[in-house]
């Protein structure tokens, strides 16, 4: 079967969050599983100046307000995986990140760059861009790559089928209605059946409708985003698919995170040989300026400093735990507000808490290594990668019950059997909850024969992405099956 992911990111060359970590990691699972995998990525300078060996498949001329369009077919680096560039440098070769500029303000043609994307995507599954290579299946990612299910649906000798994936739904692709000229999609599709949301232009509502499968990145997330309190006002419409909408789990990328391989950490290890993750802790205490107490459990949080997360939840309570005899070691950056609490929490609880605001890759490992608790206390989580990364290195995951988050740790009550526990969960979103749940993880701690056994459950677990995959494989004869019997274009 032949797949082609589109996406506007990829671990390590582009990475604003979890998505990039799963375009980098499901296509080449696939591809070990069997199926013909390439990928279809905006030309932005980080990704042009990494790929390998990248030659002309088509010269496009001028489109989306751009004066020379190309297509480039290369490798990804250090693979063998293939890759599609868009290279066009009006729209892509800038500064800044792949959304916004330096400022953080949205690149204000973020219409056309992203159109690009999806209209690119649909011409290779029509077969006119690449005579070598034609795909079964366009999987898109995200509101950036959504457009590619609109276009497809408008030209129905398409034979490939298409899945699309929310990784996260607060985040549409809204645009101002009248630049839908721009799209080049007929006016059927700018009704309130099509990409119309409230007067604007949804990107996302584009693969919610014209998708013949629609995923989101675990089973959890799937079943909240089609009630009112989680579906952005798009609840409707993912109710409305019924069945074609389900919850495939993400994976990790065991290779890159394995305490047992890992060379940014100061000591490997693994479930049966614990010594390293002691060394990774002494070592931590040592880097971030904390008080080298062996008493003390120390809380990570690798994160975007925002509402979203629940970090304010932390911040709260977290003088009361530092009391406690609790340490807090802090990687993000976000909101501004978020991070200038942070920083005064720092201050005021010298040897206590460490903070770094900024996001560093080796930092992330050496603090999921060397914490024993990873906090994830988010309001709403698609997935979550951070807490499966604390069940890899023995890191126990404090969640919130909400999304993937509840899809992968267990905390068991006393209804439940002990024997199943990986992590700590609390249910509402405050900061007495959070701090009641990390005072129970303070419990566990100072039990350490429990608490290592929780750690090697939770080590134990395969949270590859073999599993993941092969259900994707699934999906998507499900997905050419339902192309062929009805495609959704004539729905519209």
């Amino acid at each position: 079967m032949k797949v082609l992911h589109v996406a506007a990111e990829v671990y390590p060359l582009v990475k604003t969050g979890g998505l990039a970590d799963v375009v980098a990691a499901l296509p080449p699972a696939l591809a070990e599983a069997g199926a013909d995998v390439r990928l279809l990525l905006p030309g932005l300078p980080a990704i042009l100046d990494a790929v390998q060996s990248a030659r002309s498949v088509i010269d496009i001329g001028a489109c989306f307000g751009a004066l020379r369009v190309r297509l480039l077919l290369g490798r990804m680096p250090g693979s063998q995986l293939p890759v599609y560039l868009i290279d066009a440098p009006h729209l892509y070769r800038r500064g800044g990140g792949p959304y916004q500029a330096g400022d953080g303000t949205e690149w204000p043609d973020n219409l056309q760059r992203f159109a690009l994307l999806g209209w690119v995507a649909a011409h290779l599954a029509a077969g006119d861009a690449d005579p070598g290579w034609e795909p079964d299946i366009v999987h898109a990612h995200d509101w950036h790559a959504a457009l590619a299910c609109a276009y497809m649906a408008d030209h129905l000798p398409t034979q490939a089928a298409s899945v699309y994936t929310v990784h996260n739904l607060a985040f549409q692709g809204l645009f101002p209605h009248h630049d839908w000229a721009m799209l080049g999609l007929g006016s059927r599709f700018m009704s309130p059946a099509g990409l119309e949301f409230h007067g604007q232009l949804s990107f996302m509502k584009a693969g919610l409708k014209f998708a013949d499968k629609v995923t989101t990145v675990s089973p959890g997330y799937a079943r909240e985003i089609a009630t009112p309190e989680f579906g952005c006002g798009l609840d409707g419409v993912i109710r409305s698919r019924g069945a074609d909408v389900c919850g495939i789990l993400n994976g990790i990328d065991d290779a890159v995170w394995s305490p047992a391989d890992d060379a940014a950490i100061a000591m490997r290890y693994d479930a049966d040989r614990l010594a390293g993750k002691q060394a990774c802790r002494q070592a931590l205490q040592a880097a971030l300026g904390l008080v080298p107490d062996d008493q003390a459990l120390i809380l990570t949080v690798v994160s975007r400093l925002t509402a979203q997360k629940g970090l304010d939840l932390v911040l709260a309570a977290l003088p009361a735990l530092v009391r406690e005899g609790m340490q807090f070691a802090i990687q993000g950056t976000g909101e501004p507000a978020l991070e200038t609490a942070f920083r005064m929490a720092e201050l005021a609880h010298p040897g206590r808490v460490a903070v770094h605001i900024g996001y560093d890759e080796t930092r992330a490992h050496q603090l999921v290594a060397g914490a024993d608790v990873i906090a994830v206390p988010s309001r709403f989580e698609p997935c979550g990668l951070t807490q499966m990364y604390g069940l890899r290195y023995g890191t126990l995951p404090l969640v919130r019950r909400v999304g993937g988050l509840a899809d992968t740790v267990v905390e068991t009550d006393a209804t439940g059997a002990a024997d199943r526990q990986t992590g700590f969960m609390f249910d509402a979103a405050t900061p007495t909850a959070f701090e009641a749940c990390a005072r129970r993880a303070l419990a566990l701690w100072r039990d350490a024969p429990a608490w290592q056994a929780v750690m090697r459950r939770g080590m134990s677990q395969d949270l590859s992405w073999a599993g993941p995959a092969r259900e994707y494989l699934a999906l998507y004869l499900q997905a050419r099956s339902a192309r062929a019997q009805a495609p959704r274009g004539q729905q519209a």
